[in-house]
């Protein structure tokens, strides 16, 4: 019905005389000050229990206009002390995994599925992961990457619906939010048990050749 009021205002302009009809574009959205708006925003976030133990809220940094956007679990005590992610020793591997690739912290967005460390760095409850996930899938919206890549067991299992091992969801590719997604260990891990590195270096390299394509 829209389409056929458009049609019929643009039929009578051009009976008029009007010949050319001109459309104001939108304004380019400024990604990055958008997330940091939002960022202030969600500071004093108290959705779920996890606020009541917090030193700092820990939304995400990185690129605001990124192709990849790398999602973990949880803030850990580095994240909770300075409010940015992937910046203690798990945040050390992380980067030098970005380098093996020929990546920059600086090209991609880097968050958790939840913004608040969890007591003892337990995994984040049901009501935690529901309660955080508004926040992530705005980001999302707002940064429309490319690619996605999620680190660990707990960040495949929320977001993908499903329980599996994490060589099960590492075996291919996922589909979220009608992106490419590829899943593989979480820097932690890699940390306690360094033989897995040899695995995640071939997840790695999957992802390279995915990102490269265009």
């Amino acid at each position: 019905m829209q389409n056929k009021s458009i049609k019929q205002y643009l039929e009578y302009l051009h009976l008029s005389g009007i010949q050319d009809v001109f459309i104001k574009p939108k304004p380019k959205i400024n990604k990055s000050e958008l997330l940091k708006t939002l960022e202030e925003k969600y500071n004093n976030c108290s959705a779920c229990a996890l606020h009541k133990g917090r030193n700092k809220f820990c939304y995400g940094n990185g690129n605001a206009d990124a192709k990849l956007l790398i999602i973990g679990e949880a803030p850990g005590a580095d994240e909770d002390r300075k409010g940015e992610v992937f910046v203690g020793r798990s945040g050390q591997l992380l980067t030098k995994m970005l380098q093996a690739i020929n990546l920059s912290r600086d090209e991609v967005y880097i968050t958790n599925i939840v913004k608040c460390r969890p007591p003892e760095n337990r995994n984040p409850n049901p009501d935690e992961k529901r309660s955080c996930l508004p926040y992530l899938e705005e980001q999302i919206s707002i940064i429309q990457p490319e690619l996605i890549l999620m680190l660990g067991k707990v960040a495949a299992e929320t977001l993908l619906g499903v329980q599996q091992t994490l060589t099960v969801f590492r075996q291919k590719t996922h589909i979220y939010k009608g992106l490419k997604t590829f899943v593989s260990y979480h820097p932690s891990a890699l940390l306690r048990n360094p033989n897995w590195k040899k695995f995640a270096w071939i997840d790695l390299q999957n992802l390279q050749k995915e990102y490269r394509k265009n």
